[in-house]
C-alpha cells in the first residue's frame, strides 16, 4: 500500500461553493470510464453501488463517467447514456444514492466522433463522422473501410443537430435525474475537441478554419446548456496537452494554449456577463488520456487561472508524488479542485484516507474496463476492512437499474 501525508491542514478539507452547492472538502473524483452499463446503455446496480461507496463520508464531487446524450453521439459497448426513460430514471436512483450520503454529483456529456469503433458503431446502424473525414491514423482507417463504415465529415444540420441533443441530454441529467451539474467533455480528442484541433479540423466553413471558427462549436454548445439548466449547473473539461487519439498536443504546429486560451477567454466573458459556469476541469500534462505522461512538470496549468477567474478543477497523476503536487496546487488560491480518479477506483474511502494520512490501495489496472464485472469495481474495501469482504461479488453480474 502507497503511504500518503495527512492533507486534513491544507484546503483541500475546507468548504467551497461551486454553482450553487457547497461542497465539504476540494478532492473530486473525475469521469472514470467503467464500462459497467448494460448492452443497452443503461447504468446498473453495481454503478450506484459504486458511486454510493465513494460518496460515503466524503461531502466533494463525484463525476460520472462519460455518458452519451444520444444513440447518434458514437457508442462504445457497456458505457451509459441518458437518453430514455429507463436510463434516466437509472441515473436519478444513482445521483438519489450519492445525495443521500451527502455528496454532491456532475454527469459528463460526450460525443466520440472519430473515436467511435467503426465496427460497433455499424453494427446499431450509425455512421463514422468527425470535423473533417481525417483519420486519427492507419489502423484506425484500415478498421473503418473492413468495417464498410468510413469516415465522413458533419454537415452543418448535423452539427446543430448535436447542439440541440447537447442541452435536451443537459435538462434530463438536471432537471429530471436531478445532477447537480453537467460536464460538457471537449478533452482527450473527443467530438468537441476534435472540433478544435487545428490538425482534425479542416473544415472551410464557419466551423473551421480560424481559432474563433474551431472554438464555435465548444461555445455553442455552452451557451445552449447554459441556456437549459442555467450557467451554475453547467462544466465543461479540457486537456490542453493531451497528446491521444490524433490530438497532437504541444507538438502541435498551432500551441494549444492559443486555442484552448481563445475558449476560456469567451467562457470567463459570459462568467463577467452573469453566466460564470460551475467549474471549469482541466487535465495536468502528467497524463495522456489514461497513460502516465512524461513531460511531469516541464509544463502545467497555472496559466488557466490567469484567464478563468471561476472554481478551476485539476486533475492528473497528483498521488504519483506522494501528494505534494495536490498540496501545492489546492492552496495556490481559494477556487482549486483537486481531482483524483484511478486511486480512486482503488480506495473508496479516498477522502478519509488522504484526511488522515492512511495509506493507499494500488489500483488494477487490468481491471479498469471489465465489463459488466464486479472484480476489480466493487471488491475494493475501506482502510482497515477485510479485503475478502466483497469477494462474493465478483461472480455477480451487473443488472440494470429502474
Amino acid at each position: 500500500m502507497s503511504e500518503i501525508k495527512s492533507l486534513a491542514e491544507s484546503n483541500l478539507f475546507k468548504p467551497i461553493k461551486v454553482g450553487n452547492v457547497e461542497l465539504q472538502n476540494r478532492l473530486a473524483y473525475p469521469p472514470t470510464t467503467r464500462q459497467r452499463a448494460t448492452a443497452d446503455f443503461v447504468p446498473t446496480d453495481s454503478m450506484l453501488k459504486y458511486y454510493e461507496q465513494r460518496a460515503e463520508n466524503n461531502g466533494g464531487l463525484l463525476v460520472a463517467e462519460a455518458t452519451y446524450p444520444d444513440y447518434s453521439f458514437g457508442l462504445y459497448p457497456n458505457t451509459p447514456m441518458i437518453k430514455t426513460p429507463q436510463q434516466v430514471e437509472a441515473w436519478r436512483q444513482i445521483i438519489e444514492a450519492v445525495h443521500s450520503k451527502g455528496s454532491f454529483f456532475s454527469v459528463q456529456l460526450w460525443h466520440l466522433g472519430r473515436t467511435a469503433s467503426a465496427l460497433f458503431n455499424k453494427s446499431k446502424g450509425l455512421p463514422l463522422v468527425g470535423p473533417s473525414a481525417l483519420y486519427i491514423d492507419e489502423a484506425s482507417e484500415k478498421a473503418a473501410k473492413e468495417a464498410g463504415n468510413e469516415l465522413r465529415e458533419l454537415t452543418i444540420p448535423e452539427i446543430e443537430g448535436i447542439v440541440k441533443e447537447f442541452a435536451a441530454a443537459a435538462k434530463r441529467a438536471v432537471h429530471e435525474a436531478k445532477a447537480d451539474f453537467i460536464e460538457l467533455h471537449a478533452a482527450h480528442g473527443y467530438l468537441l475537441d476534435q472540433f478544435n484541433q487545428p490538425n482534425v479540423n479542416r473544415r472551410t466553413d464557419k466551423y473551421g478554419g480560424s481559432i474563433e471558427n474551431r472554438a464555435r462549436l465548444i461555445l455553442e454548445v455552452v451557451d445552449a446548456c447554459v441556456e437549459a439548466v442555467g450557467a451554475e449547473h453547467v462544466a465543461i473539461r479540457l486537456s490542453p496537452y493531451a497528446a491521444v487519439q490524433g490530438v497532437e498536443g504541444v507538438d502541435a504546429e498551432i500551441h494549444p494554449i492559443s486555442y484552448i486560451g481563445y475558449v476560456l477567454s469567451e467562457l470567463e466573458k459570459r462568467g463577467k456577463q452573469g453566466k460564470r459556469l460551475a467549474y471549469v476541469s482541466v487535465v495536468e500534462p502528467r497524463v495522456n488520456g489514461i497513460f502516465d505522461s512524461k513531460d511531469e512538470r516541464e509544463f502545467n496549468t497555472s496559466w488557466i487561472g490567469e484567464i478563468w477567474k471561476g472554481v478551476l478543477l485539476r486533475s492528473g497523476a497528483y498521488l504519483n508524488q506522494n501528494s505534494k503536487f495536490i498540496e501545492q496546487d489546492v492552496n495556490a488560491n481559494d477556487r482549486t479542485l483537486i481531482g483524483v480518479s484511478r486511486y480512486y477506483t482503488s480506495n473508496p474511502d479516498l477522502a478519509d484516507r488522504l484526511k488522515k494520512g492512511l495509506s493507499l490501495t494500488p489500483y488494477d489496472r487490468s481491471k479498469f474496463y471489465k465489463s459488466l464485472s464486479n472484480d476489480g469495481y466493487l471488491t475494493f474495501t475501506k482502510y482497515g476492512e477485510d479485503t475478502e469482504k466483497y469477494k462474493d461479488l465478483v461472480d455477480v453480474v451487473p443488472e440494470a437499474l429502474a
